[in-house]
C-alpha cells in the first residue's frame, strides 16, 4: 500500500448518536452562517462562495494532512462544508436562476457521481476505518455535495412545494425516522442507510435554520442569522469538547 496515502487510524468520527446530533447542529450552523455572510452582511453569494471556499480548502488541507482523528478539526471541516454548501446552493438557485428543483437535481447528480466513482474504485462506501487519503478526499467531496444538496432540497420543500419551515422539517424527520426503523429492523444495508441519513439530516438542518432565523410572519422564530449561528456554535463546541474529553479518558485506560 502506498505510504503517502496511508495514516495509522481512521480520521472520521465514530458514527454514534452524538455524531448525528452534532451533524444536525452543524448543518444548521452552516445554513445560518452562510445566510449571515451573503444576506445579513449583504456581501452576496459570489463573495460568500470565495470566502467560505478558501476557508474550506484550508480546513480540508489540515484535516487530510493530519495523521489521526481530531474531533475539533473534523467537525470544523464539517461546518466548513455546510457553510460553503449553503453558498454554492444559493448561488446556483438564485444567482444563476437554476431554481431550487434544478439545483437539487444538479447537486444530486454530483453526489451520485462521487459515490459511484468511490464504489467503483473501492468496492464499498464504508466511512469507518478510512485510512487512505484518496478515499478521504472522496468522502469529503461526497460530504460537500451532500450538504449543498441539502440546502437546495430544503429550500425546494419550503418554496417549491409551498410548505412552511416547520412542514419542511417534518418531511425530513419522517425520512430520518424511516431510516431508523430500517436500521433497527435491518431492512436495508447499513451503508446505504448512512448515506440516506447523511443527505436528509442536511435539509433538516437547513429548514431548521430557516425556522430559527426567518421572521414570524414567514413562519420563523426571528432569531436572526447572527444569534442563531452563535447558539449553534456554542452547542457544537460543547458537544465536541465532551467528545474530546471522552476520547482522552478512553485513551488513558
Amino acid at each position: 500500500m502506498n505510504s503517502e496515502n496511508t495514516v495509522t487510524i481512521s480520521k472520521i468520527a465514530e458514527v454514534t448518536l452524538v455524531f448525528w446530533i452534532i451533524k444536525i447542529i452543524a448543518t444548521t450552523l452552516g445554513e445560518t452562517t452562510g445566510d449571515f455572510i451573503a444576506q445579513t452582511l449583504n456581501l452576496g453569494y459570489i463573495f460568500g462562495i470565495v470566502f467560505t471556499g478558501i476557508l474550506l480548502v484550508v480546513l480540508l488541507f489540515l484535516q487530510i494532512r493530519a495523521t489521526k482523528y481530531n474531533p475539533a478539526l473534523f467537525w470544523a471541516a464539517i461546518v466548513g462544508t455546510t457553510t460553503a454548501g449553503t453558498e454554492i446552493s444559493d448561488f446556483l438557485d438564485r444567482t444563476l436562476n437554476i431554481g431550487y428543483l434544478g439545483g437539487s437535481i444538479l447537486l444530486g447528480l454530483g453526489l451520485f457521481a462521487t459515490l459511484f466513482i468511490w464504489y467503483r474504485r473501492e468496492g464499498h462506501l464504508k466511512v469507518e476505518n478510512i485510512t487512505r487519503k484518496n478515499v478521504e478526499i472522496m468522502f469529503w467531496t461526497a460530504v460537500l455535495f451532500s450538504n449543498s444538496l441539502g440546502t437546495a432540497f430544503g429550500d425546494w420543500l419550503v418554496d417549491g412545494l409551498g410548505l412552511s419551515f416547520f412542514g419542511g422539517a417534518l418531511v425530513c424527520i419522517a425520512v430520518i425516522v424511516a431510516v431508523l426503523v430500517a436500521h433497527y429492523t435491518k431492512a436495508m444495508n447499513a451503508v446505504a442507510l448512512f448515506w440516506i441519513a447523511f443527505v436528509f439530516t442536511r435539509p433538516f438542518g437547513a429548514t431548521f435554520g430557516d425556522l430559527l432565523t426567518k421572521p414570524v410572519a414567514h413562519g420563523g422564530f426571528n432569531l436572526g442569522t447572527y444569534n442563531a449561528s452563535l447558539v449553534c456554535f456554542v452547542m457544537i463546541a460543547t458537544l465536541v469538547m465532551f467528545n474530546m474529553r471522552q476520547r482522552r479518558k478512553a485513551e488513558a485506560r
